[in-house]
């Protein structure tokens, strides 16, 4: 599986190739109590579902962690693949059921529906697809499925609503930066990865935490900006925007070996703004899979200085919903 992501990973840019798994009985209407799905058992590992949600059909493949308890709420995590991408790579990419089994939360991976070569885009609101292509007519709107889609998980498992995040690589990560301002109620925090944005217009009325990563060498989403139309601005304007509209002081960095820490902190009810910038790294996933050479060439180097997983789950940690009020 981990080859696999990595031949898949070049998918992002040219939609190289896709990825399938078995799957459970579909479902027909999203759930809506949000302790519908405590008390529900399900067995440790990663099975994919077909929902319809907003009246589509919709793939997500779900890890439910070992240990897992249906008497006991649990964190969820959303994990977003990138343009060109699928939710099968997204999970052998980023490694994040070992972490999930680790620190006991679930992990829903969605797909989007966009075709880009044999994978998928997002339908990000008011931007083009990669490489510029424009979005189809009538599509499927992604931030009511994506937001649609942890109501539905509530039905199936003993979800912690005051512990639902997101993350995303390249387009998930501009994905999970658009949900924070979307659906600061339904997402505590949000860890974009190598794909912070700070949209605009941004509605959100309560203050959300953000933790991101970047590589400085990112070729695809460059660290400075100037890239293709969804991607002008810098990663460290991202952050300062989003700095601003938590009310957060001035910035505190830290240098660490192979990146820099750059932390916004006294925010409005106690939110965050993190910013990774990881030295001469691509456009990856911080300490995850690694690639081949054909890849990187293409993608630009990887760097184990930030094993992202760990980082975010640490900052995810920290910010429920109920420390950030608004």
């Amino acid at each position: 599986m981990r080859s696999l992501a990595a031949v898949c990973l070049l998918g992002i840019l040219v939609g190289a190739c896709g990825g399938s798994r078995g799957s459970n009985p579909p479902s027909t209407s999203p759930l809506t109590s949000e302790a519908a799905g405590c008390g529900r058992p399900s067995p440790p590992g990663s099975s994919t579902l077909h929902l319809t949600i907003d009246g589509r059909r919709r793939i997500v493949i779900v890890h439910v962690p070992t240990g897992y308890r249906s008497s006991r709420p649990t964190p969820l995590v959303l994990n977003i693949h990138g343009s060109g991408s699928t939710a099968a790579e997204q999970e052998a990419l980023t490694s994040m059921d070992t972490s999930a089994d680790q620190e006991g939360f679930l992990v829903g991976y969605p797909q989007g529906l966009i075709r880009s070569g044999a994978g998928f885009d997002w339908n990000i609101p008011g931007v083009p697809l990669f490489g510029g292509t424009p979005v189809p007519s009538r599509p499927a709107d992604d931030v009511t499925f994506l937001i649609g889609l942890v109501t539905d998980l509530s039905g199936r498992y003993c979800v912690d609503h005051d512990r639902v995040f997101a993350t995303g690589l390249s387009g998930g990560g501009r994905m999970a930066s658009q949900l924070a301002c979307d659906s600061p109620g339904t997402f505590a925090a949000v860890a974009p990865v190598a794909g912070l944005r700070f949209p605009s217009p941004c509605p959100a009325t309560r203050t959300v935490s953000v933790v991101a990563f970047h590589g400085t060498a990112d070729p695809i989403d460059p660290y400075n900006g100037n890239g293709q139309a969804y991607w002008t601005y810098s990663v460290p304007t991202a952050a300062q925007g989003w700095a601003s509209k938590d009310g957060c002081l001035g910035p505190q960095t830290t240098t660490g070996i192979g990146y820099t820490l750059t932390h916004y902190g006294g925010c409005a009810s106690g939110a965050t703004v993190d910013l990774y910038s990881i030295d001469g790294e691509g456009h990856e996933w911080p300490g995850g899979t690694r690639l081949p050479s054909s890849i990187t060439r293409v993608l630009g180097p990887q760097s184990d200085a930030i094993d992202a997983n760990t980082a975010m789950w640490s900052f995810f940690s920290a910010h429920p919903l109920s420390g950030q009020a608004g």
